[in-house]
């Protein structure tokens, strides 16, 4: 099987690992890739893994690559080209795609779409209001009190939501994002579960939390993402049966109903809130940080399962297997993000952070000739996998510690309450 990874980031990285492990993947084209896909080593004889420039803006140019490699299956990985509809014309030419299409992603690339869908199904979500000026944000603010959750309705890369107790910020976040939701603040411990679907079928993958503030204990500006865990061992056993049952099956069939059937990887965020499970978004896509924690405990061979759910057939593949194990993926950023992230710092000690139960998934990277620099905000995502969620903290953290960027940060705290037993419900 050849298959066409879309993207350039940590998720694609971990995606394009991921399909190395498939006997069944003899090929991995990733377009544009980055340094750290470029340099995976084959898993299987005869494997080969690539990468491609191509402007992913540029759905000709991604179709005429398609067609070159003669992809079996081609993986759009970020949110903006899915939300473009690059998927499409993908399909129109005959292309096995995971990804949905550009209407279907309006689930990611509109929040006012995605409540819309949530009414119509009945999955329960908090209560929200659709502004368009700074009359109607200061009603609604005002009328759910604080702390103000005040999300841009559009993609803003993970940092389009502020969550705060300050009525004049959340206004002034309202004031520069056009059209925007007003939400009710949702209480509970926060849950990312991802579901495969091709449409119809929708195989849940296991639960993940990941932490979206800059700083430890939860302090500091929204990003996109400083780490992430699995799996989570104060969640309810029945919880991943409940949220396919209330959640993700209705979303997926209502988008089916109305003729806009979505295919690939559904993300649903949610709160475990005290009145029950609460759905506070949703995305199109495989989320970043949490792919880099799920794939590597994953034992599902990944290039026939996302075969199969865009093709039709994840009737087919039964329930995923998963390791016996524990997962926790920790974030390095580049001095200064998110506001204005530092480009061009060199990078060292990644090999070294390297073993068997260590990978480092590169994010915002580049090569300055030979030398690896840094290149966007969030830098890696250092994955470790234990036997349970101190031992997978212990190997993350001392990877950490082999990474050299100067003026880098990261959060200290990924997983700890999980590990300490100080999360409940």
């Amino acid at each position: 099987m050849k298959v066409l990874v879309i993207g350039s980031g940590g998720r694609e990285h971990a995606l394009a690992w991921a399909l190395t492990q498939d006997p069944e993947v003899e090929q991995v084209v990733a377009a544009p890739g980055n340094p750290g896909i470029a340099a995976l080593r084959p898993a299987h004889d005869g494997q080969t893994i690539v990468c491609r420039s191509v402007e992913i803006e540029d759905h000709d140019a991604v179709l005429a690559l398609a067609q070159e490699i003669e992809a079996d299956l081609v993986v759009v990985g970020p949110e903006a080209p899915l939300v473009a509809g690059l998927a499409d014309p993908l399909r129109e030419a005959g292309f096995a795609v995971f990804g949905p299409s550009g209407e279907a992603a309006q689930i990611e690339g509109s929040k006012a779409f995605a409540k819309d869908v949530m009414a119509a199904a009945s999955v329960p979500t908090g209560r929200a209001y659709v502004c368009t000026t700074p009359e109607e944000a200061a009603t609604a603010i005002d009328a759910f009190g604080p702390p103000y959750v005040v999300k841009d309705d559009g993609l803003a890369a993970g940092k389009g939501v502020v969550v705060t107790s300050d009525r004049e910020e959340a206004l002034a976040h309202a004031a520069q994002c056009g059209q925007v939701l007003i939400e009710e603040f949702l209480d509970g411990p926060e849950v990312s579960l991802f579901a495969i679907t091709d449409g119809t079928t929708v195989l849940p993958m296991q639960p993940a939390q990941d932490f979206k503030r800059l700083a430890d204990n939860d302090e500091g500006p929204n990003t996109g993402g400083m780490g992430a865990y699995t799996p989570l061992p104060w969640a309810p056993d029945d919880l991943v049966a409940e949220i396919t049952e209330k959640v993700l099956q209705p979303t997926i069939d209502e988008l089916r109903h109305r003729g806009t059937p979505f295919s690939g990887l559904l993300y649903a965020g949610l709160a475990l809130t005290s009145r029950g499970v609460r759905v506070i978004e949703f995305n199109c896509r495989f989320g970043d940080p949490e792919t880099q924690a799920l794939l590597p405990m994953l034992k599902t061979p990944l290039g026939g399962l996302l075969l199969a759910a865009a093709t039709g057939k994840l009737a087919d593949q039964g329930d995923l297997s998963w390791r016996d194990a524990a997962s926790v993926a920790v974030v390095v950023a580049a001095k200064k993000y998110p506001s204005s992230p530092r480009k061009g710092d060199p990078i060292a000690g990644v090999e070294q952070a390297e073993s068997d139960d260590v990978r480092v998934f590169h994010a915002g990277t580049a090569l300055d000739g030979e030398e690896l620099v840094t290149s966007g905000g969030r830098v890696l995502a250092v994955s470790a996998v234990g036997k349970d969620l101190a031992e997978a903290r212990q190997r993350a953290y001392a990877a950490v510690g082999q990474i050299r960027i100067k003026g880098s940060q990261h959060r200290t705290d990924i997983a700890l309450k999980a590990e300490r037993g100080e999360i409940t419900l």
